[in-house]
């Protein structure tokens, strides 16, 4: 049966194997300036409201525009960012930041403790709607405010004077100090925001504190980014200019490349990391990442919901390895469980071999009323990316010739696709992954808590919320790993998801371009890059 599924794929992925041809356009010599950092990046931003963005092409332009207490240098490790140092009390619950003297808006107004109060005010304010608010739930009183219970004035926010900020949190958090380096704890321009509301994120408008500012953006061709000459640290900027390029085609991004017009890839075709190595040796930047891609049930609505035996079927039809081996050829793992490695957990799916696992399939399709004469008809959505699409194709293939299922594929734009998963009122099965926002299982778990903001899937366990809030609460490290342990098995269990494969982080990256290091996040900012 891998025999017939294989050359499904192989056929599929022929058109693929062309652009290991030799081009001669791609030799052009590169005409851009040596002051400009050209970055591919995926899809179009969502945003750059940074309490709004939830897409990673949108965290990657946040973190050069903005700044939070804190940072990350290019190893992933936290520094000072705007706080120039900081102390946390010793039951864990109070955090005083000390902000820099000199810290300015890239217009040159000051910047002060007031206006981080006023954006951690607003990230949680529930007409903000931010989808990743969860994040900073660990601040007193964040949840009151959240449900529009309490008005934000409530915070657990203090501010002794201009330059000082308190956070007071309801209980102990060990990842607290990550979070504050995420988009969700980014300073917003309070004047922008009245003046031009819904245009105060958009070129012309946005003010913003970080190593460079918002200089064009011209939706779906490129967003240009100035160097601010007004962040402290502007002096170690070696660019002037930072150009991101959306391309959700990664064929037509690494042409591009091979063309001389990007710097930086954000992604490498699926099976090409073997040519290249071969063809552009010391090109290919290749490592750990904390990802995991998944396909999600709805389960707020048939066929999936209250049909366990039938979510387990189709995840064990599922042949791991081939897509792994065959369509992605890039060093992708096999996803056993839900946590990717370098995140602790002992928990895996079966681990028995394949021909055990479709057996299994088949007995679990039948006990949930279908069969090849009665077959399920259901639909997957992703969104729009070439990788995507194989994925889908070979995922549908085998569930047809296993299982006998129908898939219908609908392929979507970005947004639609969003807001699609989100008011899960047509989905039933869609493409989705999960990259953690701070190196900890619980960035990972607590996605599918009930009242999570990016629970697509509906998923609602009184179980499993609490294990989730005893895991955030818990400082043991021993009882914290059988906490998270036993939420992902739950999680697993209750078929509530079918992991793929785990992430790898993947860049073509120009030779005279240094200053990058491998991060288990994947966060490259632009201030640390140098062309050499």
């Amino acid at each position: 049966m891998k025999s017939f599924i294989t050359t499904t794929i192989s056929v599929l992925m022929t058109s693929v194997l062309l652009l290991y041809l030799p081009i001669s356009s791609l030799h052009a010599e590169e005409t851009n300036s040596p002051r400009i950092f050209n970055r591919g990046n995926s899809t179009e931003p969502a945003t750059l409201d940074p309490h709004k963005s939830e897409d990673v092409s949108s965290g990657n332009i946040l973190r050069d525009l903005y700044e939070g207490l804190v940072t990350e240098d290019a190893s992933g490790k936290l520094i000072p960012g705007a706080a120039e140092k900081w102390s946390i009390s010793e039951d864990g619950l109070h955090y005083t930041f000390h902000l820099r003297n000199c810290l300015a808006w890239s217009n040159g107004e000051a910047l002060t403790a007031a206006d981080f109060i006023f954006s951690l005010r607003r990230a949680l304010d529930p007409e903000t709607a931010a989808p990743m608010a969860d994040l900073l739930a660990p601040i007193v009183n964040s949840r009151e405010v959240m449900s529009g219970k309490m008005p934000v004035e409530k915070l657990g926010l203090e501010m002794p004077d201009s330059h000082t900020l308190i956070i007071h949190l309801q209980h102990p958090t060990p990842w607290f100090m990550q979070i504050l380096s995420h988009p969700i704890a980014f300073p917003v321009y309070a004047t922008s925001l009245v003046k031009n509301a819904k245009k105060a994120f958009s070129a012309g408008n946005l003010t913003s504190n970080g190593s460079w500012k918002l200089q064009q953006w011209i939706p779906y061709e490129k967003l240009v980014l100035q160097r601010n000459s007004a962040h402290y640290d502007n002096d170690r900027t070696s660019f002037e200019q930072v150009i991101y390029y959306p391309i959700d085609s990664s064929n037509s991004e690494f042409n591009r490349y091979r063309a001389g017009e990007f710097d930086w890839t954000d992604t490498i075709p699926p099976n090409k990391l073997g040519w290249i190595n071969k063809n552009m040796p010391g090109e290919a930047f290749i490592s750990p990442y904390l990802g995991t891609y998944y396909y999600g049930f709805n389960l707020t609505r048939p066929p999936f919901k209250d049909n366990n035996d039938l979510r387990k079927a189709l995840s064990l039809a599922i042949d791991r390895s081939i897509i792994t081996e065959k369509i992605l050829a890039n060093g992708e793992l096999p996803a056993t469980a839900w946590l990717p490695p370098g995140l602790l957990s002992t928990s895996q799916q079966i681990s028995t071999g394949q021909a055990e696992k479709l057996k299994q399939a088949k007995e679990l399709y039948r006990k949930a009323g279908y069969s090849r004469d009665k077959p399920l008809r259901t639909t997957l959505h992703y969104n729009s990316s070439e990788q995507n699409k194989r994925i889908a194709v070979a995922i549908a293939a085998m569930w047809k010739i296993n299982l006998g299922i129908k898939v219908e594929l609908i392929n979507e734009e970005w947004k639609v696709f969003l807001n699609r998963r989100k008011s899960k009122a047509e989905t039933q099965l869609y493409r989705a992954s999960w990259i953690a926002d701070y190196n900890d299982a619980s960035s990972f778990l607590s996605l599918f808590t009930s009242n999570h903001a990016k629970n697509d899937t509906g998923y609602s366990s009184l179980q499993y919320d609490t294990l989730i809030n005893q895991i955030e609460k818990t400082m043991d490290d021993e009882k914290r790993s059988e906490l998270i342990q036993q939420a992902e098995q739950l999680l697993l269990d209750d078929q509530v998801i079918i992991p793929i494969y785990y992430y790898v982080s993947r860049h073509l990256v120009k030779p005279n371009i240094k200053g990058y290091q491998a991060n288990p996040l994947d966060h490259h900012y632009s201030r640390y890059m140098f062309r050499n």
